[in-house]
């Protein structure tokens, strides 16, 4: 009997195989999840909002394509908080490098600026990369010569702000270098500016103009105290003086 059902069940089997082998089928039946196998194909270096616009994700809610604001990467210090306009620009002069003297590894430091920097600005700081080359290069304008004078005197926190933001024909480097990565640079910059034993004439940060205003109002409202002083007292001795005499003519007239 079991011999008799296990010939029968072989012989369906046998059957539907062979049926489902008649005919080769050259389109997909329903899928449970298409998305994760008809996928959109991008292209890897193409900005981001236009991999939104071309796909129906920016329509959703809950799906922006970028970190949260404020989202800070893991291992990455504070972000930078000054903002890309004349006004940020000018405060930077005052921003000094969180990273504490002698914590830098210069060898790694050089590698970043060789790798991002020295292709303008040159191995020697001096500007004459590979891109300009004495002009016979590529590149149409000199790039700054770290090793002038102007750039000596610019403050490692402006420096930042220009390899943050992009200065003149330069872009930001802000997506190639992390926050540490950028001052690790700054401080070989400023290394090789100012070699042991060199003086550091960077540029420091003027003082706050209303601290300043500040000031001087207290020092005037301190003179103007002074001087009402004075001449009260003074009034006052005149005053003395003026009936003392008053009192010794009296006197005189009486006698």
């Amino acid at each position: 009997m079991t011999r008799k059902f296990l010939i029968i069940g072989g012989c369906v089997v046998l059957a539907v195989a062979m049926l489902s082998c008649d005919n080769v089928r050259r389109n997909p039946r329903r899928a449970y999840m298409p998305d994760m196998a008809n996928s959109n194909a991008y292209e890897t270096y193409a900005p981001a909002q236009e991999r939104l616009k071309s796909s129906a994700a920016e329509s959703e809610p809950h799906f922006a394509g970028r970190p949260v604001e404020g989202t800070i990467a893991r291992g990455d210090m504070m972000p930078y908080r000054l903002k890309n306009d004349t006004t940020s620009y000018a405060q930077s002069a005052g921003v000094k490098s969180p990273l504490a003297a002698g914590s830098v590894n210069m060898k790694e430091a050089e590698r970043l600026y060789l790798v991002n920097c020295g292709i303008c600005h040159g191995a020697k700081l001096d500007g004459n990369g590979p891109l300009w080359k004495d002009g016979n290069g590529p590149y149409t304008a000199a790039p700054k010569n770290f090793m002038d004078a102007d750039m000596k005197a610019m403050a490692e926190g402006t420096m930042f702000h220009s390899v943050t933001y992009g200065k003149g024909q330069m872009g930001s480097y802000a997506s190639q270098l992390n926050t540490k990565q950028r001052w690790e640079v700054i401080a070989y910059i400023k290394s090789k500016q100012f070699p042991a034993g060199a003086a550091d004439t960077t540029a420091k940060p003027a003082a706050d103009s209303a601290a300043v205003a500040a000031k001087q109002k207290r020092s005037w409202s301190l003179e103007f105290v002074i001087w009402n002083f004075y001449i009260a007292a003074t009034s006052s001795l005149n005053s003395k003086a003026s009936l003392g005499s008053a009192s010794l003519a009296a006197c005189n007239t009486s006698s």
